[in-house]
């Protein structure tokens, strides 16, 4: 897996990112024919990126292939990739390895027994969309398709940590700590293989357990726990993180760690027993030229901006983030909301409560846990966006995918972000109000929201829940980027400030509001069927536009946020 660090030492990891053939399959003969074997009349492509980039292929929804061949000294092999947009299923040397299903989800396969040589990988890749989907057909943005991550091919010996999750408590002062590592190993011997794990925390040795695994076990080993009477707090002031490394006698695996606590008190979001405004924005992890592919260069770039703009928190709307982005948000002290791509809008009741549906999403809530769970800077785990959260499905996918999360997902707060305001059934099931509302744009003028955030307000005190904060997870309005009026009129960068500027300082203001996420951070491009209020083909709500210039909306939120971070530390 990509990563802000390098992962192995002792393992050795070949990326395949580069070069492949490519063909696209519109027929859906391809599997028939066996193209695994061999893709003839095929094209150049890159990966990783996305094929809608591709001369003539901006409007393609369907099955795609992919082919490299690559030498390897044969053995056990680790075939990773990061993430394959949607649906992926993978052969070696024309034998099935598997499928997967999740555009933003990594996902691997462990061959046995592969004979030193060239071999060939052939991939075929679908993002179309049915009833069952996730994404659903109608999104606000781009249905992108392909490779979208990168892809390495690794050698295993022995007994191999493959993944790792950190569970820790603090102390009530906050000051030590207890914890324990779960690992996910594999013995890629063809013998029963016993080995010594080791862990240490920043060159320190936390732990060693003896493991014992049968041949070619794949197993889930909670090791020993340990105590650190002192410990280094992560904080957006100060990202303290650890070095975490994890060996067998022929395996590695490096990763950071950090201690925070995060919780809801008297309306307020503690982080580690302090109130936080969340001063956040939303993004998208997509860039002309290279949509889903995102380029490391403009990660740190995109994060720089929002830094310089005051900002504390991003939300990843809406799907998960590279883990390369979110290993800088764990180094600069980002806060982060990290969700899965239910995104309402497409979604009938019906589908809300088909069991397939239902048990897409958990899979990937569950897979979004086990790539991200170490993260420090996650405090939100997301569970679906502006789904129809007023009826008996919308309450039922919130309370399943609630009660997983809350049980698995670690010191998280666990949310959704609603549309049905006071109609919404299904408020029972987050940590926090988290409300998507847009009054200055679609609906009602901008002085509309003093008094539906005290409407709200009442609401949720009837309902139980006085001291629940809010947050307005979006909140905002469209500008085209040049368009400059006197008036302020609708869809001029004037009005877009104004509007900004206005609800910033509401929210600011108001005790029972923890803060906001503007939405959003850049314009990107999205689906032909969201039809006229999407000017260009793009959502223009961007406080910079798809190539990161900014509008007047961008310096009005950087004024409000860097005033509200002053007044803070006065």
């Amino acid at each position: 897996m990509s990563r802000a660090f390098q992962e192995h030492i002792k393992r050795k990891v070949e990326s395949l990112d580069g070069f492949w053939k490519f063909r696209t399959d519109p027929e859906k003969v391809g599997e028939e024919k066996q193209w695994y074997n061999s893709l003839k009349n095929s094209v150049t492509a890159t990966v990783p990126s996305v094929w809608n980039e591709e001369s003539g292929l901006l409007k393609y929804e369907g099955i795609a292939w992919y082919e490299k061949d690559f030498y390897s000294e044969g053995g056990t092999l680790r075939l990773a990739f990061d993430a394959v947009m949607t649906k992926a299923k993978v052969w070696l040397d024309g034998e099935l390895l598997g499928e997967h299903y999740g555009g933003f989800s990594a996902f691997d396969f462990i061959v046995r027994n592969v004979a030193r040589g060239y071999h060939r990988l052939s991939v075929s890749v679908d993002n179309s969309s049915d009833e069952n989907s996730i994404p659903q057909a109608t999104v606000d943005w781009y249905h992108y398709g392909g490779i979208i991550r990168s892809v390495s091919v690794e050698v295993l010996y022995g007994i191999c940590i493959l993944s790792n999750r950190f569970e820790y408590s603090l102390s009530k002062e906050l000051s030590s700590a207890s914890g324990c590592f779960v690992i996910d190993c594999y013995n890629a011997s063809a013998d029963t293989s016993k080995d010594l794990i080791q862990v240490s925390m920043d060159g320190s040795t936390v732990c060693e357990e003896e493991i014992t695994l049968a041949a070619h076990e794949r197993k889930t080993v909670k090791l020993q726990g340990f105590t650190l009477d002192t410990v280094r707090l992560w904080d957006v002031d100060s990202p303290e993180l650890y070095k975490v490394t994890l060996t067998s006698s022929t395996d590695d695996l490096f990763d950071r760690v950090g201690f925070r606590k995060i919780e809801i008190r008297d309306k307020k979001i503690l982080l580690n027993n302090r109130p936080i405004e969340i001063r956040g924005t939303n993004r998208h992890e997509e860039y002309p030229g290279f949509g889903f592919a995102f380029p490391r260069a403009r990660m740190k770039h995109d994060l720089d901006l929002i830094s310089d703009m005051g900002c504390n928190a991003i939300r990843g709307s809406h799907y998960p983030n590279s883990r390369e982005f979110v290993d800088l948000l764990d180094e600069c002290g980002m806060l982060f909301w990290s969700e899965i791509p239910v995104w309402g809008n497409g979604f009938s009741e019906n589908a809300l409560e088909n069991e397939l549906v239902l048990s897409r999403g958990l899979t990937m809530h569950k897979e979004m846990l086990a790539s991200y769970y170490n993260h420090p800077s996650i405090i939100f785990w997301g569970m679906h966006n502006e789904i129809l959260s007023d009826t008996a499905a919308g309450l039922e996918m919130s309370k399943r995918y609630y009660s997983f999360l809350k049980e698995n997902g670690g010191n998280r707060l666990v949310v959704y972000a609603s549309y049905k305001d006071v109609s919404d059934i299904s408020y029972e099931f987050t940590d926090v109000f988290c409300l998507n509302m847009y009054f200055g744009w679609y609906n009602g003028d901008i002085p509309r929201w003093d008094s539906f955030i005290e409407e709200f307000c009442q609401f949720k005190k009837d309902l139980g829940r006085e001291n629940v904060p809010i947050i307005f997870s979006e909140f905002g309005a469209a500008a085209l980027y040049g368009f400059h009026d006197t008036e302020a009129s609708r869809w001029s960068e004037e009005y877009q400030a104004s509007l900004m500027d206005y609800c910033l300082k509401l929210f600011h203001r108001h005790p029972d509001v923890a803060g906001a996420f503007v939405w959003q951070f850049a314009d990107i491009r999205t689906a032909a069927e969201m039809g006229y209020t999407r000017a260009r083909g793009f959502n223009n709500k961007g406080l910079m536009n798809e190539y990161r210039r900014p509008k007047a909306s961008y310096f009005a939120v950087q004024k409000c946020y860097r005033s509200f971070a002053k007044e803070k530390s006065e």
